[in-house]
């Protein structure tokens, strides 16, 4: 018997090497939350040691963070080619090495100019895993529940920063050296187990049987569906023969280079969306409050250790609100919605951290100390709100989108491209930030709120839903030719035909 796609997907039921594979490769997410977050800490005032003993300037501790997001710029546009020529599986357990390298170097820095480096290479390694490990999770997911699985991208991102958080507020007790080394040393840690685990997780099918390992892709399917026992041997058969046909279709007709990206107006529309979702993700602010923690709670009117607290507890929020999201709605509601909506709530947020910051940043410019604890409690409300809505929206869609809307022949490619532009924009927005606060203050707060809605309106104009729809069917969204017509009748089909036939002989 022969299936549909869309007969496939409803035959298809995650077994639990779909929940392992894809939970176990997000541990690079939760390396990502963990690195990005802990240089916070690191490099906030209660830090003494690490103040005493680098002594960095403004300039120095700008590079700092932002090295780290320009290496991630360049790993995500390698990952592109090696995802492609070694597979999805050994691309990941790349970054996790380049993550071992980096983050030793950073634990045993003995001045800025080591730990930058230690910084840039980690950021490598970021840029890898940040990409590929979604890209990954996407092509081992059965479509209804592809929300669930590559939203693990963005939960353990969460995770990561909240651990990055309290591991921050715990170290800084710590007397001496320990104080920074021992929160840098601990990337070291999630990096081997995803490099040792990822050796008995399975290859992508989709690029096993795109290299020609058409047999290998075949058994990770039956993996996939349950093993021998439980999978339908069947629908597994359709799914190799669908794969197949597609992928034979794109290396006839197209080819595969970062040309192709933009070659063709569905190529340029999807390409569009990856790229702009990625940079919509970083103007909303959210890496403004990430980075930036300690100044804004600062600006509130709280002290060294009550930020790293307040961080910790927002971490926790972060990771709650993120994991109700992705295990009921985004499956549900799909990806437009909340982009959409979610943009909208994230101006109001903003607008909210500009009002509750304005006195407090007036103050400190004339030179005095305001203090009013309600509305410090009002900004650090708004600053949870602004979590929520972000976790409801950008946070998992962002990963989710970019993984799912390009075809099999320029996936990595156009995953790559998209996840640079995250990074990209991450560089600029932690160089400009510090600058920011420096010389406007609160007012630096209304740039996201424009921001933030002029993402509702390219949301709304551009992005097409594609919730529960297969890989291969969701390019038909984007205008790509159907090759259904290569593929042999479904049963309902040929019935279909006969019935029509001994219609016509009858009349």
């Amino acid at each position: 018997m022969e299936y549909t796609t869309a007969e496939i997907a409803s035959h298809t039921k995650p077994a639990l090497i779909n929940y392992v594979a894809a939970i176990f490769a997000a541990i690079g997410s939760f390396l990502f939350g963990y690195d990005s977050g802990i240089v916070g800490s690191v490099i906030s005032d209660g830090y003494v040691h690490f103040w005493s003993y680098f002594n960095p300037s403004d300039s120095v501790k700008g590079a700092i963070v932002s090295v780290f997001a320009g290496g991630a710029f360049f790993g995500a546009l390698v990952a592109g080619q090696t995802a492609n020529r070694f597979g999805r599986k050994r691309t990941i357990q790349l970054g996790s090495l380049i993550a071992i390298i980096g983050c030793t170097i950073q634990t045993a820095a003995v001045n800025s100019a080591m730990l930058i480096v230690g910084r840039l290479i980690a950021g490598l390694s970021i840029g890898v895993l940040s990409m590929i490990v979604p890209l990954y999770q996407a092509e081992l997911s059965p479509p209804h529940a592809r929300g669930l699985l590559s939203g693990w991208t963005q939960l353990m991102i969460s995770a990561g920063f909240f651990t990055a958080n309290w591991v921050g507020y715990g170290c800084e007790k710590i007397n001496g050296q320990a104080q920074f080394r021992v929160p840098l040393g601990l990337q070291i840690v999630p990096a081997v187990l995803l490099l040792v685990g990822m050796f008995v997780l399975p290859y992508s099918p989709r690029w096993l049987a795109s290299v020609g390992r058409t047999d290998e892709a075949r058994e990770t399917l039956i993996r996939l569906h349950g093993g021998r026992k439980n999978a339908r041997m069947d629908v597994v058969e359709a799914e190799v023969q669908k794969m197949l046909v597609q992928i034979e279709w794109e290396r006839d007709n197209v080819s595969t280079n970062y040309l192709d990206l933009v070659r063709t107006r569905p190529n340029l529309h999807r390409t569009l969306c990856g790229v702009l979702v990625q940079a919509m993700c970083q103007w909303t602010g959210v890496n403004v409050n990430n980075y930036y923690f300690s100044t804004i709670y600062g600006m509130l009117g709280f002290s060294g250790r009550q930020q790293l607290m307040i961080s910790g507890i927002s971490g926790a929020w972060g990771m709650l609100v993120t994991w109700i999201f992705i295990t009921f709605l985004v499956d549900r509601i799909g990806r437009r919605k909340p982009l959409i909506i979610g943009s909208a709530l994230l101006a109001v947020c903003m607008a909210l951290q500009t009002g509750t910051n304005a006195s407090f940043s007036e103050a400190a410019s004339r030179g005095e100390k305001y203090s009013n604890k309600s509305m410090g409690i009002a900004g650090i409300w708004a600053v949870f709100m602004f979590s929520w809505c972000f976790s409801w929206s950008f946070g998992p869609v962002s990963w989710i989108y970019q993984s799912e809307i390009f075809p099999m022949h320029m996936r990595a490619l156009g995953a790559s491209v998209s996840t640079a532009s995250n990074w990209l924009n991450n560089v600029i927005i932690a160089q400009i930030t510090p600058i920011a606060f420096s010389a406007i203050g609160y007012r630096y707060f209304i740039v996201y709120v424009a921001t933030c809605l002029s993402n509702t309106v390219i949301c709304y104009l551009l992005f097409p839903e594609t919730k529960n729809k297969t890989l291969e069917e969701i390019g038909l969204l984007f205008g790509d030719k159907d090759v259904s017509n290569h593929l042999p009748p479904t049963e309902l089909e040929k019935q279909e035909s006969k019935h029509s036939v001994q219609h016509s002989e009858n009349a």
